[in-house]
């Protein structure tokens, strides 16, 4: 079967987007398929090109081959993911021209667009239109709820009435959708009356041979210069959807009763500045900002933590997600402290796997964290049963495997 997966994000950059596009592909590429990535310049989140990209960005269009992918890479706008108008520029701009550059691509059997960025969505159904190729869009975060959940949009403002037509034409007009969480179908049967046969779940996954609890963590405590210390972590986006600021009013509460219990934000976002600037603000000696890392470096930093943390805000939206770094969370041992309800709440309960704490609850945070803080036995206990849980229901093998029957009904039927 020959695959067109188009998304805007891929490595080297960084997050749950690039890294589900390119760990499914490469299963696949393994299965026997040919896939072909179509995708911008790495430049998210702080709109940078590297350096190794940027003779190339000249010329609009590279191709590589990585793991047996072939990479075709697509001339953008960069942008850093603050403002939104920058944001709307650089997403149209990759639009534009994944739409052109697609459209000299060899023949695919099934096309796919990924969000979260909608508007790749536009590329796969036009390209689906002038190839004569089937086109499934693949959601990762529910349009327009998610933006006005994080507080970057207003409902019923200009730009959410656009962005709810889009994705409205969007669902209608694709030939079948694919989401990651059974919540994410029921709303859009729901709010979108979609049949829900047009809909099938395959849920995110974790490279469980890559996150694992293999491997000592003193070296990287060591590195990080917190040996002895008990370290609670938040890695991946410092978005404005986090909630992030709880987390530090949490850490100003526990700096003078518990200075031993550390603080590790690891990554990039839109809101990191201003949480750099509240922390100095508060005087806050417990914390520390590591900027984003490599894939590879991020499972020996996740078992030099003794508790990681996945905080989302208060929104009814964000009941319907699970997001992957709680996966990666326990595929490498490590317990959970969970700051998001909902679907992501019933997995963590079904795995016993960590602990929930209400969204953006300052004294129901510092609760669970000195619960586990003076509880080693339950933290390797949950630590264990994450473990378990990932590779019996959610390794990356698996939901490879149930993606492909998924293409093959759609590109063959």
């Amino acid at each position: 079967m020959k695959i067109l997966y188009i998304s805007q994000y891929f490595p080297p950059e960084m997050g749950a987007p690039a890294a589900r596009v390119s760990e499914l592909a490469r299963h696949w590429v393994q299965s026997g398929h040919r896939v072909t990535v179509l995708t911008g310049f790495p430049n998210h989140p702080t709109g940078v090109i590297p350096a190794e990209y940027r003779s190339k960005f000249r010329h609009l269009i590279c191709r590589e081959r990585v793991d047996g992918i072939d990479v075709v890479r697509t001339w953008l706008l960069p942008f850093p993911n603050r403002k939104a108008y920058e944001r709307v520029l650089n997403y149209l701009s990759f639009c534009m021209s994944s739409s052109i550059t697609g459209s000299f691509l060899s023949q695919p059997d099934v096309i796919i667009a990924s969000t979260p960025q909608l508007f790749v969505g536009l590329s796969g159904w036009w390209l689906g239109r002038i190839r004569k190729a089937p086109f499934i869009l693949e959601v990762r975060d529910l349009w327009p709820d998610s933006i006005t959940a994080s507080g970057m949009g207003r409902e019923g403002s200009m730009p959410i009435r656009i962005l709810r037509a889009v994705a409205g034409f969007l669902y209608r007009s694709c030939e079948h959708i694919v989401v990651v969480t059974p919540a994410f179908r029921e709303d859009l049967v729901s709010k979108w009356r979609l049949p829900s046969e047009k809909i099938s779940i395959v849920e995110n996954g974790v490279e469980t041979d890559l996150f694992t609890p293999d491997g000592g963590k003193d070296t990287a405590r060591s590195a990080l210069g917190l040996q002895g210390r008990f370290i609670v972590s938040y890695i991946g986006t410092l978005g404005l959807a986090h909630g992030l600021s709880t987390v530090l009013q949490g850490a100003a509460q526990l700096q003078a009763t518990l200075p031993e219990i550390v603080f590790l934000f690891v990554g990039e976002g839109a809101d990191k500045e201003r949480l750099v600037s509240l922390a100095q603000d508060k005087g806050l000696l417990n914390v520390l900002f590591l900027p984003q890392q490599p894939r590879e470096k991020i499972p020996s930093i996740i078992r030099a933590s003794d508790a990681c943390l996945v905080p989302l805000r208060k929104a009814d939206v964000f009941k319907t997600v699970i997001p992957t770094k709680m996966l990666e969370f326990m595929a490498c041992g490590r317990p959970v402290i969970l700051g998001v309800d909902g679907q992501a709440r019933q997995g963590l309960n079904e795995a016993q796997a960590g602990v929930f704490v209400e969204p953006e609850n300052q004294a129901a945070l510092v609760q669970a964290i000195m619960h586990l803080y003076q509880d080693g036995a339950l933290r390797q206990t949950f630590g264990r049963n994450g473990r378990n849980y990932i590779i019996e229901h959610l390794s990356r093998d698996q939901t490879a495997k149930l993606y492909t029957t998924v293409l093959e009904k759609v590109a063959f039927r």
